[in-house]
């Protein structure tokens, strides 16, 4: 049983199922046309109606099963969601005269609302709409109005509906998590049973038996999901697991070392692991290559490449059954599409050909589970705290870290400043107060001196976020002396690099990585 998400596209679609779960109770996206018998089938004790970029009155605007509404379990709509409930049962939605984006005040109009029990009349929501409903369903009242005057909240307590229309989900509704848990314990009556590092303990048993003494694949990274994934599967079948690292030449100051040691340090056997130096072999095929597109889909043709040879040599010699991913919820999601009918595609960069080349089936340990709670997981297992705390990095690597074409020179630049910027961070206590920091080199030089002679140098651009998911991002007000410390540094010691600026620019607009 869970609270189900019904994904209608909405950007905050997986923030709602990561609140939920944050209460301690188990929540599931699913596709938003999937049949009403199928979720039935799964006994929710709720549902929630995501918002959505459509509007309700456009033709193909994604809508749900209609029988939806009829299986007696408790609906919460919100945003979209809301326009939904009212177009389907009977009430009205128009094209709104004023836009409500951002930072607003609503005042509850009814406090006999469920949803807002407990709460103050006036409440600092986020809103991000175009459309409204200007006539309720009947059965339906006003619970909550915008200082416009817009109607920002419906229910009818009979049927145990309500509906909002801003976001509950996201840190700038202050009482978000409130209404999610006045819908999801009041409303739906849910018990909180939903624990991950419990999970994971009972995963470690299943696969111990699913997998016996049969041999697993995995490619391991510098990264939280891969790292978590291989050390669960670790301590469930030991010595019958192989890891394959490929040092593709964009990886971070000493990543492959640090990687090599980590896994020493929760007993991996050395000839288990096989690190495979291919950074000429990506470096040739990026060479003169722009496009972050362009760059993203060489990287990851290559990565498929050199895995695959390596795979299929150790598949020979030692046998393999399984291809194990660090497969993550959101990743799992995401590819699967918002419709039941898209296609399923989750991870093809990983297993586009190896499975059917050497008859592999395919295991995802941590499928199931966001990223806090894969570190949550990670932290019961006994990873290193080193390996936790590591910032997100992107799987085509430093590539779209240094803008416009690539070569070796750029990217030793930009290693080097990038771990001048990470040391001061953790030295001064800075990296575990911020979400992702990085530096970034950009396709321009500007003049400078240096030692009383004119230099013409590369600009680096210094990015640190602070975010829950990475879904949104405020920049991090890091202090002036530490920005003025990392500056001083990268200027002093490494030659080319001329300029550092500092990125204050907010997701969205932005984009936490630059390509």
């Amino acid at each position: 049983m869970a609270i189900l998400v019904l994904n209608f596209g909405g950007q905050f679609c997986h923030l709602i199922a990561r609140r939920i779960r944050e209460l301690g109770v188990r929540s599931e996206i699913i596709p938003f046309d999937l049949p009403a018998e199928q979720i039935k089938a799964m006994k929710p004790e709720g549902i929630v109606l995501s918002g959505g970029p459509s509007s309700v009155y456009e033709k193909g605007s994604p809508h749900p099963d209609h029988k939806v509404f009829s299986l007696g379990v408790p609906i919460l709509g919100i945003c979209y969601g809301m326009q939904l409930l009212a177009s389907e049962l009977g009430g009205k939605v128009e094209p709104g005269k004023v836009r409500e984006f951002g930072r607003q005040t609503v005042s509850i109009t009814d406090p006999k609302c469920e949803l807002f029990d407990g709460l103050d009349k006036e409440q600092a929501v986020w809103f991000s709409h175009g459309d409204r409903v200007t006539k309720l369903p009947t059965g339906f009242a006003e619970s909550a109005s915008s200082a416009d005057g817009i109607l920002a909240g419906m229910y009818d307590a009979k049927r145990n509906f309500y509906a909002i229309q801003f976001h509950p989900e996201v840190a700038h509704t202050e009482k978000g998590t409130e209404i999610l848990s006045n819908f999801v314990f009041k409303a739906c009556k849910a018990r909180k049973d939903y624990d991950p590092k419990a999970r994971g303990q009972a995963l470690i048993g299943f696969y111990k038996k699913e997998i016996g003494q049969k041999k697993v694949l995995m490619a391991v990274s510098g990264g939280v999901d891969s790292f978590v994934a291989a050390t669960l599967l670790h301590k469930a079948i030991g010595d019958n697991l192989y890891l394959i690292f490929v040092d593709h030449g964009l990886l971070r100051e000493n990543e492959a070392e640090d990687v090599h040691k980590s896994l020493q340090a929760i007993g991996f056997s050395e000839k288990n692991y096989k690190l495979v130096n291919a950074s000429k072999q990506f470096l040739t095929k990026l060479k003169g290559v722009s496009d972050p597109e362009e760059k993203r889909k060489i990287v990851g043709h290559e990565f498929i490449a050199v895995f695959e040879a390596h795979a299929l040599k150790l598949g020979k010699e030692v046998g393999i059954t399984y291809l194990a991913q660090g497969t993550i919820y959101p990743d799992r999601v995401e590819s699967a599409g918002i419709s039941s009918n898209a296609t399923d595609k989750i991870k093809s960069h990983h297993n586009l050909t190896l499975p059917e080349k050497m008859n592999l089936k395919i295991i995802e340990p941590l499928a199931e589970f966001y990223k806090d709670e894969v570190r949550e997981i990670g932290k019961s297992l006994g990873v290193p705290q080193s390996v936790l705390s590591r910032h997100p990095f992107p799987g085509p690597g430093l590539s779209v870290r240094v803008l416009g074409e690539i070569d070796p020179h750029k990217l030793e630049l930009l290693r080097k400043a990038d771990a001048i910027f990470i040391q001061e961070l953790k030295e001064s206590g800075y990296y575990d107060k911020v979400w992702q920091a990085f530096a970034a080199l950009l396709p321009v030089k500007a003049v400078g001196v240096k030692g009383d002679a004119r230099t013409y140098e590369y600009i680096v651009s210094l990015r640190a976020v602070n975010s829950i998911d990475g879904m949104t991002a405020d920049w991090s007000k890091l202090p002036h002396w530490l920005l003025e410390k990392v500056s001083t540094r990268i200027m002093n010691e490494i030659r080319g690099i001329g300029r550092v600026v500092y990125d204050v620019s907010q997701k969205p607009p932005a984009t936490i990585e630059y390509e």
